[in-house]
């Protein structure tokens, strides 16, 4: 009978489950989309209670599909959005407030006070994090200070902490566990990257109660068991933060490897191995993963918009009717005939962290056209991607040689070799694109046995297509000085005078 390892893969707009036999191939995928909601300008939420609800449904509508007995299922393995904060009753097990997503930038008034109040130090030092809306910590205050009894539910040890992870241990073990891995919880601001636990310093200044935050565990071992989708004797063994899962799918298992995702954001992570190497860019020290007691790390840079404006061109300007029609569009053009977009919808992430940027169009004329914006929001991702890279250069002191890459957008070629060529370095698109599902299927994997050793899977990597730097340097040099130019443009316009 063959086995498999089942990878729940809960995004920022969808939810996958994901099945993997032992070559890490994909037998088969299931999606469903859930709803995004925007209260107010700057906050984006979810229904915690229809993220479940989609990962159950993709979930039991695959086992059901496939035909899959549980002892066909060697493990699951669950990957999330990162950051995504959701606080429910132990007792009822309902939602207290819908999660606040990663996007939200609700608390970035917040985040200010404890800047002016000399605390960024004191929190890069603890968690290699900066004080930003970004992080789960101020999200967990907010909903304890502004939902009515909150405070004394948590008080009384009744309330529950999670990102999405913690979420789906808890509703797939049917309460029994309520945990989180190290990766995701070395995104809360409240998480010691060197004591690997959550901090008493911070906790009392975010005025965090430590009753509401779940056990912390390693990425690789079994947490509990499938009961609420019929799956009781089947172990949940890995649990990766989305960016993290990316870098052990690519394999990235080595220091100095580099892996960026191009998802809703865009997310580039380097292995630093077992140092956890401070940024003197702006960028992030953030855990990677451990494995049987060994803590690697990773400098990480964040792009907050990267699909999600491709989205907006579906969505909001309704320039085209799926995504997938953004590349015929773009290509249409020669070139953005002086267009630059900058996609700061939810602020700049790496190296700026200005949460008050909001997203802005240059260089429109009269001959502008849908399909020159199109071409400019597309290398509006690469661009962001370049000074991420740059930054991680620096604080690294190597320069880097080549790219792995994964996600939706890396099926768009005009993209993978326009990213190429203005970053100068080869990029490697694998044959699974789907890498962080797969991080979460070897994670799991490993824990029960499925695969023997990180090394047995590392050569199950394949690249599918690598693409090689052809700009002429003048004009790679021209692109890059209009999109810097862009950007201190929409620094320079969200400060008020």
């Amino acid at each position: 009978m063959e086995r498999y390892i089942l990878a729940l893969d809960q995004g920022t707009t969808s939810s996958r489950a994901i099945l993997f036999n032992h070559e890490g191939s994909i037998c088969k995928v299931e999606q469903k989309e859930f709803t995004q909601f925007f209260p107010q300008p700057g906050w984006v939420e979810h229904d915690a209670n229809e993220i479940w609800e989609s990962q159950h449904a993709v979930a039991t509508s695959l086992i059901a599909n496939m035909g899959l007995m549980p002892e066909s299922i060697a493990a699951i393995g669950i990957t999330n959005q990162r950051e995504t904060t959701v606080v429910w009753n132990r007792e009822t097990g309902e939602p207290i407030y819908n999660a606040i997503v990663w996007q939200d930038r609700r608390t970035a008034a917040y985040c200010d006070e404890l800047k002016s109040a000399g605390q960024a130090d004191l929190i890069r030092e603890k968690t290699g994090l900066v004080i930003d809306a970004y992080f789960s910590g101020t999200k967990l205050k907010w909903i304890l200070d502004e939902v009515s009894g909150a405070r004394d539910l948590a008080n009384a040890g009744k309330l529950a902490f999670g990102t999405v992870d913690s979420w789906l241990l808890w509703k797939l073990t049917a309460g029994k566990v309520h945990a989180t891995d190290v990766s995701n919880a070395s995104r809360t601001m409240l998480f010691n990257l060197h004591t690997m636990d959550w901090d008493s310093e911070l906790l009392e200044l975010l005025t965090i109660p430590r009753s509401v935050l779940p056990i912390v565990k390693s990425n690789s071992e079994v947490y509990g068991y499938a009961e609420n989708i019929g799956l009781p004797t089947v172990a949940v063994a890995g649990m990766a933060g989305d960016q993290q899962a990316a870098l052990f799918g690519q394999m990235c298992t080595r220091v100095g490897m580099v892996k960026n995702t191009y998802g809703t954001g865009c997310f580039m992570l380097m292995n630093t191995g077992t140092t956890a190497v401070s940024s003197k860019n702006n960028l992030l020290t953030t855990v990677a993963w451990n494995i049987g007691g060994v803590t690697t790390y990773a400098l990480e840079g964040s792009v907050f918009i990267a699909g999600a404006a491709v989205q907006w061109l579906r969505d909001g300007l309704k320039v085209i009717k799926s995504s997938a029609e953004v590349l015929a569009l773009a290509t249409s053009v020669e070139d953005n005939d002086g267009v630059v977009v900058v996609p700061a919808f939810s602020g700049l992430g790496a190296p700026h962290w200005n949460p008050y940027a909001r997203g802005t169009i240059f260089g429109l004329t009269r001959g502008t056209t849908d399909a020159h914006i199109a071409r400019a929001t597309l290398e509006s991702i690469a661009f962001q991607t370049v000074d991420v890279l740059k930054a991680m250069e620096s604080d690294a002191g190597i320069p880097i040689a080549e790219l792995r890459v994964d996600g939706g957008a890396t099926v768009n070629d005009l993209l993978m070799q326009f990213q190429c060529d203005v970053l100068s370095v080869r990029v490697l698109r694998p044959e699974v694109i789907e890498t962080t599902a797969l991080g979460a299927a070897y994670l799991a994997g490993l824990a029960v046995g499925f695969w023997e050793s990180i090394e047995a899977i590392s050569s199950q990597w394949k690249e599918s297509a690598a693409f090689i730097p052809s700009m002429e340097n003048h004009q790679k040099e021209e692109y890059l000085k209009q999109w810097q130019r862009a950007v201190k443009a929409v620094l320079a316009w969200s400060h008020p005078q």
